[in-house]
């Protein structure tokens, strides 16, 4: 388990029920966020997708006041097109429809780690039954008002405090029209060369609390992430295959970067006990979420989704029937639990922005028959300062890390970046964390075999 940061223990004291609450009531006053929206020229006012979009822009432009200017409030705005050709049938774009991501960019400090990015998002456009539906109410407090939130209470209280690498705080559209906004982001982002190391993706985050109901578990939280990615060259995916390595792509690696500042900050005994689960799987059957996005543009990404959802408040048209109460409300928030996340989510970028970064280029000698591994690595290309190196390993069975060591007790020098552990590479997975004085480690990297 990694050391307790005593600012980062501090800043997660500063999250706030009231204040998630508070921007939950703000969004769903906005009566139907639905991406389409923009096209109408009939909504009431202080409705709909650009009327939620101007209120987001005001929300960060106020956390940057706040910090003395500290955050680059900005817009990723764009015209989506509708489909053509064989996709058209599962048309959500009829016509030309503009959409707004806004986000806010706090700068690192350091020249050379601010390179590196780590991204927070959540969608802020809703549905009902209907997905063209842009007048009824669609109030989306779950779906994803409270993922939402969570992107804002992280650029709140993070922005008090200074990294060496640069944070992006994220609100995207068009999500329920089939990923849109975040498609679009991660696009920019790959085309700007961004060096964008881990994206945490909050989607329907808000612990659903129906009345009666006995299965929802407040103390869990699901984290998705993909393991191969289906569009690699054929031949990384036959070698990750052959490898058994299906489990050890960037975005699982950053899964169990969650998992470990899960133990940190929300230790075994904790008052309030909390644990992020990993999920071996992208995402739920027939759903589908913003960090697929990003993972597609082969950037790290995962996805927080709570325990157990209720599908009676997705996706629905508002009403009582049979009893029922149909909706996604605000009543069905537990804003405890979304504050939980939020602390999760902020433990996790904290660490990582503190961090000096992926090594690089790492491997795993094969060149002899032998019982000993031999790990080599190159440092973080945007990193200054003394880096440390921690090697983790885990047995085939096993989905997290089971043991950790210093790379210097095995060798490895300011000069060589080589360690030889007595511990089988056939019997074992492993991975390599860079860190800095204090103990900030990065996700780890899977090293590759050299034969040479």
């Amino acid at each position: 388990m990694s050391p307790v940061d005593k600012q980062i223990a501090a800043a997660l004291r500063e999250v706030s029920p009231e204040k998630i609450k508070a921007n939950i009531e703000a969004l769903v006053a906005f009566k139907n966020r639905s991406t389409v929206s923009s096209t109408e020229s009939d909504l009431p006012p202080g409705t709909g997708a650009f009327a939620t979009a101007d209120w987001l822009k005001s929300q960060f432009d106020g956390y940057s006041r706040a910090c003395g200017g500290c955050l680059e409030v900005k817009e990723d705005s764009f015209v989506e097109q509708p489909l053509t050709g064989l996709t058209a049938y599962r048309q959500r774009i009829v016509k030309p429809t503009p959409i707004r991501n806004v986000y806010a960019v706090l700068r690192g400090t350091d020249p050379t780690a601010a390179k590196r990015m780590y991204l927070i998002t959540g969608h802020y456009d809703t549905r009902e039954t209907n997905v063209m539906n842009t007048h009824d109410p669609a109030p989306g407090a779950n779906d994803d008002a409270s993922g939402t939130a969570v992107s804002l209470e992280a650029a709140r209280v993070l922005s008090r405090l200074k990294f060496p690498a640069t944070l992006v705080f994220v609100c995207v559209a068009g999500e329920e029209q089939g990923l849109n906004g975040s498609r679009h982001l991660a696009q920019l982002a790959k085309q700007q060369e961004w060096l964008l190391e881990g994206v945490l993706n909050n989607d329907i985050v808000g612990g659903d609390t129906t009345p009666g109901s006995s299965l929802q578990d407040k103390s869990r939280v699901r984290v998705f992430s993909e393991g191969i990615l289906p569009s690699a060259p054929i031949e990384k995916i036959q070698q990750m295959l052959a490898l058994g390595m299906d489990s050890d792509t960037p975005s699982r690696q950053l899964a169990r970067e969650v998992l470990s500042a899960n133990r940190t900050y929300f230790p075994t005994g904790h008052p309030r006990p909390f644990t992020a689960v990993m999920e071996l799987r992208l995402d739920r059957f027939l759903r589908g979420g913003d960090h697929s996005s990003f993972s597609n543009e082969d950037f790290p990404a995962v996805r927080f989704t709570e325990w157990r959802e209720n599908y009676d408040h997705q996706h629905q048209h508002v009403r009582m029937e049979n009893g029922v109460e149909y909706g996604d409300l605000l009543k069905f928030d537990d804003f405890g639990y979304i504050a939980q996340v939020a602390r999760l989510n902020i433990a996790t970028l904290a660490t990582l922005a503190f961090s000096p970064g992926m090594p690089e280029n790492a491997r795993v000698v094969t060149t002899n028959l032998d019982n000993n591994t031999t790990l080599k690595w190159e440092p973080p290309s945007a990193s200054s300062g003394v880096v440390h190196y921690q090697i983790v390993w885990r047995e085939t069975t096993a989905n997290d890390w089971q043991f950790a060591a210093d790379a210097q007790k095995y060798g490895a020098t300011t000069e060589s970046n080589t360690a030889t552990l007595p511990v089988s590479k056939d019997n074992v997975f492993f991975g390599i964390r860079a860190c800095d004085a204090f103990g900030h480690c990065s996700q780890a990297v899977a090293p590759i075999p050299e034969q040479k």
